[in-house]
Protein backbone atom coordinates (compact mmCIF):
# COMPACT_ATOMS: atom_id res chain seq x y z
CA UNK A 1 0.00 0.00 0.00
CA UNK A 2 1.09 3.57 -0.58
CA UNK A 3 0.03 7.01 0.43
CA UNK A 4 -1.59 9.14 -2.24
CA UNK A 5 -0.69 12.81 -2.73
CA UNK A 6 -2.84 15.24 -4.67
CA UNK A 7 -3.49 18.97 -4.66
CA UNK A 8 -6.73 20.69 -3.88
CA UNK A 9 -7.69 24.33 -3.89
CA UNK A 10 -8.79 25.93 -0.62
CA UNK A 11 -9.50 29.59 -1.22
CA UNK A 12 -6.65 31.41 -2.95
CA UNK A 13 -3.96 28.92 -1.90
CA UNK A 14 -3.01 25.47 -3.07
CA UNK A 15 -3.22 22.98 -0.21
CA UNK A 16 -1.34 19.69 -0.47
CA UNK A 17 -3.22 16.58 0.68
CA UNK A 18 -1.62 13.31 1.71
CA UNK A 19 -4.16 10.49 1.99
CA UNK A 20 -3.24 7.75 4.46
CA UNK A 21 -5.00 4.63 3.22
CA UNK A 22 -5.10 2.42 6.30
CA UNK A 23 -7.95 -0.04 5.66
CA UNK A 24 -10.99 1.08 7.63
CA UNK A 25 -9.07 3.99 9.18
CA UNK A 26 -8.32 6.16 6.16
CA UNK A 27 -7.67 9.85 6.73
CA UNK A 28 -6.33 12.91 4.97
CA UNK A 29 -3.50 15.22 5.99
CA UNK A 30 -3.97 18.73 4.61
CA UNK A 31 -0.88 20.95 4.46
CA UNK A 32 -0.90 24.66 3.65
CA UNK A 33 -1.81 28.15 4.81
CA UNK A 34 -5.23 29.35 5.99
CA UNK A 35 -6.60 26.01 7.17
CA UNK A 36 -7.39 27.12 10.72
CA UNK A 37 -10.13 29.51 9.69
CA UNK A 38 -11.61 26.76 7.51
CA UNK A 39 -11.46 24.06 10.20
CA UNK A 40 -15.20 23.87 10.83
CA UNK A 41 -15.99 23.47 7.15
CA UNK A 42 -13.17 20.98 6.57
CA UNK A 43 -14.06 18.82 9.56
CA UNK A 44 -17.68 18.74 8.43
CA UNK A 45 -16.68 17.87 4.86
CA UNK A 46 -14.38 15.03 5.91
CA UNK A 47 -16.10 13.61 8.98
CA UNK A 48 -19.66 14.90 8.92
CA UNK A 49 -21.21 17.30 11.38
CA UNK A 50 -19.96 16.19 14.78
CA UNK A 51 -19.77 18.10 18.03
CA UNK A 52 -16.19 18.96 18.98
CA UNK A 53 -14.22 19.71 22.14
CA UNK A 54 -10.92 21.53 21.66
CA UNK A 55 -7.89 20.63 23.78
CA UNK A 56 -5.03 23.11 23.62
CA UNK A 57 -2.38 24.75 25.80
CA UNK A 58 -1.97 28.26 27.15
CA UNK A 59 0.62 29.32 24.58
CA UNK A 60 -1.40 28.23 21.56
CA UNK A 61 -4.64 29.56 23.06
CA UNK A 62 -3.18 33.05 23.37
CA UNK A 63 -2.40 33.23 19.65
CA UNK A 64 -4.91 31.05 17.82
CA UNK A 65 -7.78 29.66 19.92
CA UNK A 66 -10.26 32.38 19.01
CA UNK A 67 -9.78 31.70 15.29
CA UNK A 68 -10.46 27.99 15.73
CA UNK A 69 -13.40 28.53 18.06
CA UNK A 70 -14.99 31.00 15.62
CA UNK A 71 -14.56 28.53 12.75
CA UNK A 72 -16.22 25.70 14.71
CA UNK A 73 -18.97 27.97 16.05
CA UNK A 74 -19.93 28.96 12.50
CA UNK A 75 -20.88 25.36 11.83
CA UNK A 76 -22.39 24.81 15.28
CA UNK A 77 -19.85 22.11 16.13
CA UNK A 78 -18.15 23.56 19.23
CA UNK A 79 -18.94 22.04 22.64
CA UNK A 80 -16.17 23.84 24.50
CA UNK A 81 -12.43 24.34 24.92
CA UNK A 82 -10.00 23.01 27.52
CA UNK A 83 -6.74 24.92 28.02
CA UNK A 84 -3.83 23.10 29.67
CA UNK A 85 -0.36 24.19 30.85
CA UNK A 86 2.33 24.06 28.16
CA UNK A 87 5.36 21.78 28.30
CA UNK A 88 6.34 18.11 28.28
CA UNK A 89 5.28 17.63 31.91
CA UNK A 90 1.65 18.05 30.84
CA UNK A 91 1.87 14.57 29.27
CA UNK A 92 1.12 12.88 32.60
CA UNK A 93 -1.46 10.96 34.58
CA UNK A 94 -1.88 14.10 36.69
CA UNK A 95 -3.28 15.92 33.64
CA UNK A 96 -4.97 12.95 31.95
CA UNK A 97 -7.41 12.24 34.77
CA UNK A 98 -8.95 15.73 35.07
CA UNK A 99 -8.86 16.12 31.28
CA UNK A 100 -11.09 13.05 30.81
CA UNK A 101 -13.44 14.31 33.53
CA UNK A 102 -13.75 17.68 31.81
CA UNK A 103 -14.46 16.07 28.44
CA UNK A 104 -17.27 14.06 30.05
CA UNK A 105 -18.58 17.20 31.75
CA UNK A 106 -18.82 18.83 28.31
CA UNK A 107 -21.17 16.00 27.36
CA UNK A 108 -18.90 14.47 24.75
CA UNK A 109 -20.42 11.27 23.39
CA UNK A 110 -18.97 8.40 21.38
CA UNK A 111 -20.01 9.98 18.08
CA UNK A 112 -18.34 13.31 18.89
CA UNK A 113 -14.78 14.52 18.26
CA UNK A 114 -11.79 15.64 20.28
CA UNK A 115 -9.75 18.32 18.50
CA UNK A 116 -6.08 18.20 19.50
CA UNK A 117 -4.91 21.77 18.89
CA UNK A 118 -1.24 22.19 19.75
CA UNK A 119 2.19 20.66 19.46
CA UNK A 120 3.29 17.11 20.12
CA UNK A 121 2.45 17.23 23.82
CA UNK A 122 -1.18 18.20 23.25
CA UNK A 123 -1.51 15.84 20.29
CA UNK A 124 -0.23 12.85 22.28
CA UNK A 125 -2.25 13.63 25.41
CA UNK A 126 -5.50 14.57 23.63
CA UNK A 127 -5.22 11.57 21.32
CA UNK A 128 -4.71 9.27 24.31
CA UNK A 129 -7.71 10.78 26.10
CA UNK A 130 -9.82 10.28 22.96
CA UNK A 131 -8.69 6.67 22.66
CA UNK A 132 -9.91 5.77 26.16
CA UNK A 133 -12.91 8.09 26.58
CA UNK A 134 -16.10 6.00 26.28
CA UNK A 135 -13.77 3.22 25.05
CA UNK A 136 -12.68 5.32 22.13
CA UNK A 137 -13.95 8.35 20.21
CA UNK A 138 -12.53 9.93 17.06
CA UNK A 139 -10.18 12.88 17.09
CA UNK A 140 -8.73 15.49 14.76
CA UNK A 141 -5.14 16.70 14.86
CA UNK A 142 -4.51 20.41 14.24
CA UNK A 143 -0.74 20.55 14.88
CA UNK A 144 0.69 23.98 15.66
CA UNK A 145 4.42 23.21 15.85
CA UNK A 146 6.72 22.18 13.03
CA UNK A 147 7.63 19.04 14.95
CA UNK A 148 3.98 18.03 15.24
CA UNK A 149 3.24 18.84 11.60
CA UNK A 150 6.05 16.66 10.26
CA UNK A 151 5.93 13.87 12.79
CA UNK A 152 3.79 13.41 15.88
CA UNK A 153 0.39 14.30 14.35
CA UNK A 154 0.74 11.47 11.82
CA UNK A 155 0.65 7.76 12.53
CA UNK A 156 -1.68 7.34 15.50
CA UNK A 157 0.79 7.09 18.38
CA UNK A 158 -0.65 8.61 21.56
CA UNK A 159 0.58 8.56 25.12
CA UNK A 160 1.98 10.10 28.25
CA UNK A 161 5.29 10.11 30.09
CA UNK A 162 6.13 8.57 33.46
CA UNK A 163 9.12 8.80 35.78
CA UNK A 164 10.40 5.61 34.13
CA UNK A 165 10.55 7.11 30.67
CA UNK A 166 8.88 8.84 27.73
CA UNK A 167 5.67 7.60 26.10
CA UNK A 168 5.63 4.35 28.06
CA UNK A 169 1.85 4.55 28.61
CA UNK A 170 -0.29 4.99 25.51
CA UNK A 171 -2.26 3.57 22.61
CA UNK A 172 -2.34 3.43 18.84
CA UNK A 173 -5.32 5.57 17.80
CA UNK A 174 -5.39 7.04 14.30
CA UNK A 175 -6.79 10.56 13.79
CA UNK A 176 -9.76 11.12 11.50
CA UNK A 177 -8.17 14.19 9.90
CA UNK A 178 -4.98 16.26 10.18
CA UNK A 179 -4.97 19.99 9.37
CA UNK A 180 -1.40 21.33 9.20
CA UNK A 181 -1.83 25.09 8.83
CA UNK A 182 1.59 26.51 7.96
CA UNK A 183 0.48 30.02 8.93
CA UNK A 184 0.41 29.13 12.63
CA UNK A 185 4.15 28.41 12.52
CA UNK A 186 4.75 32.16 12.25
CA UNK A 187 4.09 32.56 15.98
CA UNK A 188 6.54 29.82 17.01
CA UNK A 189 9.77 30.79 18.77
CA UNK A 190 12.86 30.06 16.66
CA UNK A 191 13.97 27.45 19.16
CA UNK A 192 10.73 25.50 18.61
CA UNK A 193 11.16 25.74 14.84
CA UNK A 194 14.68 24.36 15.12
CA UNK A 195 13.41 21.51 17.29
CA UNK A 196 10.86 20.62 14.62
CA UNK A 197 13.55 20.75 11.97
CA UNK A 198 15.40 18.03 13.89
CA UNK A 199 12.50 15.62 13.27
CA UNK A 200 12.27 16.73 9.64
CA UNK A 201 15.94 15.92 8.96
CA UNK A 202 15.33 12.44 10.38
CA UNK A 203 13.41 11.39 7.26
CA UNK A 204 16.40 12.15 5.08
CA UNK A 205 18.75 10.31 7.41
CA UNK A 206 16.77 7.08 7.66
CA UNK A 207 16.23 6.31 3.95
CA UNK A 208 16.17 9.39 1.69
CA UNK A 209 19.60 10.90 1.16
CA UNK A 210 18.23 13.08 -1.65
CA UNK A 211 15.87 14.74 0.84
CA UNK A 212 18.76 15.35 3.24
CA UNK A 213 20.76 16.91 0.40
CA UNK A 214 17.79 19.11 -0.49
CA UNK A 215 17.48 20.26 3.12
CA UNK A 216 21.18 21.14 3.13
CA UNK A 217 20.35 23.54 0.28
CA UNK A 218 16.91 24.69 1.44
CA UNK A 219 17.10 24.77 5.24
CA UNK A 220 17.22 28.56 5.41
CA UNK A 221 14.02 28.74 3.38
CA UNK A 222 12.36 26.16 5.64
CA UNK A 223 13.46 27.95 8.80
CA UNK A 224 12.48 31.28 7.25
CA UNK A 225 8.98 29.85 6.62
CA UNK A 226 9.19 30.48 2.88
CA UNK A 227 5.97 28.89 1.68
CA UNK A 228 7.28 26.80 -1.23
CA UNK A 229 10.25 25.35 0.66
CA UNK A 230 8.25 24.82 3.84
CA UNK A 231 5.22 23.08 2.33
CA UNK A 232 7.41 20.88 0.14
CA UNK A 233 9.55 19.80 3.11
CA UNK A 234 6.52 19.10 5.33
CA UNK A 235 4.83 17.14 2.53
CA UNK A 236 7.94 15.01 1.94
CA UNK A 237 8.26 14.30 5.67
CA UNK A 238 4.59 13.41 6.08
CA UNK A 239 4.62 11.20 3.00
CA UNK A 240 7.70 9.34 4.31
CA UNK A 241 6.15 8.75 7.71
CA UNK A 242 2.77 7.75 6.30
CA UNK A 243 4.39 5.17 4.00
CA UNK A 244 6.19 3.58 6.94
CA UNK A 245 3.05 3.62 9.10
CA UNK A 246 1.11 1.89 6.32
CA UNK A 247 3.74 -0.84 6.15
CA UNK A 248 3.97 -1.27 9.94
CA UNK A 249 1.22 0.51 11.85
CA UNK A 250 2.04 -0.93 15.30
CA UNK A 251 5.83 -0.89 15.13
CA UNK A 252 6.43 -4.59 14.73
CA UNK A 253 9.36 -3.95 12.40
CA UNK A 254 10.03 -1.19 9.88
CA UNK A 255 8.32 1.59 11.87
CA UNK A 256 11.12 1.39 14.42
CA UNK A 257 13.29 3.24 11.85
CA UNK A 258 11.34 6.38 12.76
CA UNK A 259 13.06 6.21 16.14
CA UNK A 260 16.50 7.09 14.77
CA UNK A 261 18.17 8.96 17.64
CA UNK A 262 15.17 8.53 19.93
CA UNK A 263 16.60 5.85 22.23
CA UNK A 264 19.37 8.27 23.17
CA UNK A 265 17.13 11.33 22.92
CA UNK A 266 14.32 10.01 25.13
CA UNK A 267 16.82 9.02 27.80
CA UNK A 268 18.28 12.53 27.72
CA UNK A 269 14.80 14.05 28.03
CA UNK A 270 14.05 11.89 31.07
CA UNK A 271 17.49 12.66 32.50
CA UNK A 272 16.75 16.39 32.33
CA UNK A 273 13.30 15.92 33.90
CA UNK A 274 11.30 16.75 30.76
CA UNK A 275 12.21 20.37 31.38
CA UNK A 276 12.91 23.34 29.11
CA UNK A 277 16.59 22.47 29.32
CA UNK A 278 16.00 20.09 26.43
CA UNK A 279 13.13 20.16 23.93
CA UNK A 280 12.12 16.88 22.29
CA UNK A 281 13.49 17.86 18.88
CA UNK A 282 16.74 18.94 20.49
CA UNK A 283 17.03 15.58 22.21
CA UNK A 284 16.39 13.88 18.87
CA UNK A 285 19.09 16.00 17.19
CA UNK A 286 21.65 14.98 19.82
CA UNK A 287 20.38 11.40 19.63
CA UNK A 288 20.78 11.22 15.85
CA UNK A 289 24.34 12.53 16.08
CA UNK A 290 25.03 9.95 18.79
CA UNK A 291 23.51 7.23 16.59
CA UNK A 292 25.86 8.18 13.74
CA UNK A 293 28.89 8.39 16.03
CA UNK A 294 27.94 5.10 17.72
CA UNK A 295 27.58 3.48 14.29
CA UNK A 296 30.98 4.91 13.40
CA UNK A 297 32.48 3.42 16.59
CA UNK A 298 31.08 0.03 15.57
CA UNK A 299 32.72 0.28 12.15
CA UNK A 300 29.41 0.62 10.32
CA UNK A 301 29.52 4.25 9.24
CA UNK A 302 32.21 6.60 7.99
CA UNK A 303 33.45 9.54 10.03
CA UNK A 304 32.65 11.75 7.01
CA UNK A 305 28.94 10.87 7.14
CA UNK A 306 28.87 11.39 10.88
CA UNK A 307 30.55 14.77 10.54
CA UNK A 308 28.21 15.86 7.74
CA UNK A 309 25.16 15.23 9.93
CA UNK A 310 26.51 16.97 13.03
CA UNK A 311 27.85 19.90 10.98
CA UNK A 312 24.47 20.44 9.33
CA UNK A 313 22.48 20.28 12.55
CA UNK A 314 24.97 22.57 14.26
CA UNK A 315 24.69 25.07 11.39
CA UNK A 316 20.90 25.13 11.87
CA UNK A 317 21.49 25.87 15.55
CA UNK A 318 20.65 22.50 17.08
CA UNK A 319 22.69 20.76 19.81
CA UNK A 320 24.75 17.81 18.65
CA UNK A 321 26.48 16.60 21.83
CA UNK A 322 25.43 15.70 25.37
CA UNK A 323 27.55 18.55 26.70
CA UNK A 324 25.43 21.00 24.66
CA UNK A 325 22.57 20.54 27.14
CA UNK A 326 22.50 23.45 29.62
CA UNK A 327 23.94 22.33 32.93
CA UNK A 328 25.54 19.17 31.58
CA UNK A 329 28.54 21.10 30.25
CA UNK A 330 29.48 21.97 33.86
CA UNK A 331 27.92 19.10 35.86
CA UNK A 332 28.75 16.25 33.51
CA UNK A 333 26.33 13.36 32.97
CA UNK A 334 25.81 10.15 34.93
CA UNK A 335 26.43 7.44 32.33
CA UNK A 336 24.92 4.67 34.46
CA UNK A 337 21.75 6.71 34.94
CA UNK A 338 21.51 7.33 31.20
CA UNK A 339 21.98 3.61 30.51
CA UNK A 340 19.26 2.78 33.06
CA UNK A 341 16.85 5.16 31.34
CA UNK A 342 17.68 3.68 27.95
CA UNK A 343 16.80 0.21 29.25
CA UNK A 344 13.26 1.55 29.88
CA UNK A 345 12.83 2.29 26.17
CA UNK A 346 9.52 0.91 24.91
CA UNK A 347 11.30 -0.93 22.08
CA UNK A 348 13.14 -3.21 24.51
CA UNK A 349 12.41 -6.90 23.83
CA UNK A 350 13.47 -9.63 26.25
CA UNK A 351 15.68 -7.11 27.98
CA UNK A 352 17.52 -6.34 24.72
CA UNK A 353 17.73 -2.78 23.43
CA UNK A 354 16.72 -2.04 19.85
CA UNK A 355 19.01 0.52 18.21
CA UNK A 356 18.49 2.30 14.93
CA UNK A 357 21.99 2.35 13.45
CA UNK A 358 23.27 3.66 10.12
CA UNK A 359 25.63 2.62 7.34
CA UNK A 360 25.42 6.03 5.68
CA UNK A 361 23.05 8.97 5.34
CA UNK A 362 19.78 7.45 4.13
CA UNK A 363 20.79 3.91 5.14
CA UNK A 364 19.36 3.22 8.59
CA UNK A 365 18.56 -0.20 10.00
CA UNK A 366 17.39 -1.73 13.28
CA UNK A 367 19.76 -3.85 15.38
CA UNK A 368 18.88 -5.89 18.45
CA UNK A 369 22.26 -7.46 19.16
CA UNK A 370 24.26 -4.55 20.61
CA UNK A 371 25.60 -5.36 24.10
CA UNK A 372 24.76 -2.73 26.69
CA UNK A 373 28.42 -2.70 27.69
CA UNK A 374 29.29 -1.20 24.28
CA UNK A 375 26.61 1.46 24.70
CA UNK A 376 27.90 2.37 28.16
CA UNK A 377 31.49 2.54 26.94
CA UNK A 378 30.42 4.77 24.05
CA UNK A 379 28.47 7.11 26.35
CA UNK A 380 31.41 7.29 28.73
CA UNK A 381 33.65 8.35 25.86
CA UNK A 382 31.11 10.93 24.69
CA UNK A 383 30.87 12.48 28.16
CA UNK A 384 34.61 12.43 28.84
CA UNK A 385 35.47 13.95 25.45
CA UNK A 386 33.11 16.87 26.00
Amino acid sequence: METVIHSQTAGPSCVQTVSVLLPGREYDILIGPGLLGEAGRLIGAHLGERRCAIITDENVAGFHLQTLETSLQKTGLLKGSIVLPPGERTKSFEQLDPLCERLLELGLERGDLVVAFGGGVIGDLAGFAASILRRGIRFVQIPTSLLAQVDSSVGGKTGINTAQGKNLIGTFHQPGLVLADTDVLKTLPKRELRAGYGEMVKYGLIRDKAFFNKLESDWRGVMGLESKCLISAIETSVHAKADIVLADEREAGERALLNLGHTFGHALEAYTGYSDRLLHGEGVAIGMCLAFRFSQSLGLCSSAASRTVSDHLSMVGLPTKICDIPGVETEGADVEDLARLMRQDKKVRDGQLAFVLVRDIGQAFVSRDIPLSKVTAFLSAEVSHA
